[in-house]
């Protein structure tokens, strides 16, 4: 007789404490639209309760813009009286939290209906019926994020970040040399602490670079074969970050471009797919010649301009596109050229993936990996042929044709009729109902630059 899975559950919350007597707080965490952790923190002795009944969170939750207000015409905040929903404890999420003084853990919630269905605008259930999709074709996603940021100063100049004093020299960094060791050397401490903490919490993540720009760093991480699981270690992964770096007296942000005149921060995917047996079926000698690879490519591009609010959901989100940041402004694909919006590595033939390179840090990774795991579907199932890999600079090559502001994004989302197929409607609108709200806001702001301008000169 098999064990009834909230018994199972419990069976995890009794080994964890019984493991770890010094825990006293228990985080309870969920991803808001905007990939902002919220939640509740509970004594130790509440955690029981939390797996055998959840908690309740109002399901306004998922309707807040990015400073945490309600969005009505959502329709989740007063329309409905405001209302709970149930959140039920995600499995193998709990863990402790390194950076706490006072020791916590933490545990990753999702969204249900009081009935018991998935709540549908928890984008941890956005994702949930994209991959739903592939699992019908026997087919298992593997993926991987590579995660953009920087350090800066716990001090601002005016409102604006600054790189901050580097521990070992106390001076600010100015280099753009990517990849370069010596610059890791700088901020040691903090960026070990960062690999020390993942591997406590269970994140795989396997390597920190240089990035090219002061302070700016990648962490990457493993690839796993459950896009789920990637989307949750992204998602663990900031707030990690951000916490440990905190404990060094530094912050961090993964605004998308926090400097004008420095590259932004990106958060590219890795994506292979799996058949029943196990293997990949982009791999290959030739990526030119795999079938499966070029149509699942020719969806990617086809419904990449529709994607764009998902991947660039912010208004800053927009100021990290050039040439010289080496961010693609065209759906456009190549064999390991990082000039391009999706790139083939080509180190080995069963390693051959897609490497989709559009997207901010900012992004919200579970909407993210729906978006391109939507296009990737909709190539494979009707075959959809690509354009000719480019070769060398596709910015050479290439006019600029991704929308390039959030109005415009946000417009070929609403209009798209792909992505309704595999992304609830419901969800669409609450999406670009919060997004043109933050946009209508930033437009009835006066910048200071505006006052340079025009207040004396008009």
């Amino acid at each position: 007789m098999s064990v009834p899975p909230r018994a199972v559950q419990l069976n995890e919350a009794n080994a964890f404490l019984k493991k770890h007597p010094e825990v006293l707080f228990v985080d309870l965490l969920i991803a808001d639209m905007n990939g902002v952790v919220r939640g509740k923190r509970i004594e130790r002795a509440s955690l029981h309760k939390v797996y055998e009944r959840g908690i309740n969170l109002p399901a306004s939750l998922f309707a807040l813009d990015i400073n945490g207000s309600t969005v009505e015409s959502t329709g989740l905040g007063l329309d409905i009286g405001d209302a709970d929903r149930i959140c039920y404890p995600i499995p193998n999420t709990l863990c402790n939290e390194p950076w706490q003084k006072r020791p916590t853990a933490q545990l990753l919630m999702t969204m249900h209906e009081m009935e018991g269905e998935p709540f549908f605008a928890d984008p941890r259930e956005v994702l949930r019926q994209v991959v739903a999709k592939f699992d019908e074709l026997g087919l298992t996603i593997c993926a991987a994020f590579e995660l953009e940021f920087y350090l800066i100063d716990q001090a601002n100049v005016n409102g604006r970040p600054q790189p901050p004093l580097s521990p070992l020299s106390g001076k600010r960094p100015q280099s753009t040399q990517v990849y370069l060791i010596d610059d890791l050397d700088e901020y040691a401490e903090c960026l070990q602490d960062i690999l020390e903490g993942a591997k406590e919490q269970g994140i795989p993540a396997d390597a920190i670079v240089k990035e090219s720009a002061p302070a700016q760093f990648e962490v990457n991480l493993h690839h796993v074969a459950d896009p789920i699981k990637a989307c949750d270690y992204a998602l663990l992964l900031k707030r990690l970050v951000k916490n440990i770096a905190y404990d060094h007296e530094m912050d961090t942000t993964f605004m998308a471009k926090p400097y004008p005149n420095q590259a932004g921060n990106g958060l590219h995917v890795h994506i292979s797919i799996l058949d029943k047996q196990g293997n990949n079926i982009f791999a290959c000698e030739d990526p030119v010649q795999n079938d499966a690879l070029r149509h699942a490519i020719g969806g990617v591009l086809e419904t990449m301009p529709a994607s764009m609010a998902f991947l660039c959901p912010n208004v800053n989100s927009y100021r990290r596109f050039g040439a010289q940041y080496y961010v693609p402004n065209s759906p456009c694909w190549g064999i390991d050229n990082r000039t391009v919006a999706l790139r083939v590595p080509n180190d080995s033939a069963d390693a051959v993936r897609i490497e989709h390179r559009v997207a901010g840090a900012d992004a919200n990774p579970y909407l993210l990996l729906s978006a391109v795991l939507a296009g990737v579907h909709h190539g494979l199932t009707n075959k959809i042929e690509p354009s000719a890999p480019v070769e060398g600079n596709s910015y050479e090559q290439n006019e600029q044709s991704l929308p390039n502001n959030l109005r415009d994004a946000l417009r070929e989302l609403d209009d798209s009729e792909v992505l309704a197929r595999y992304i609830d409607p419901k969800y669409i609108d609450i999406f670009v109902a919060c997004k043109e709200s933050e946009l209508a806001e930033f437009e009835n702001s006066i910048s200071d630059l505006e006052y340079n301008w025009y207040l004396h000169t008009v």
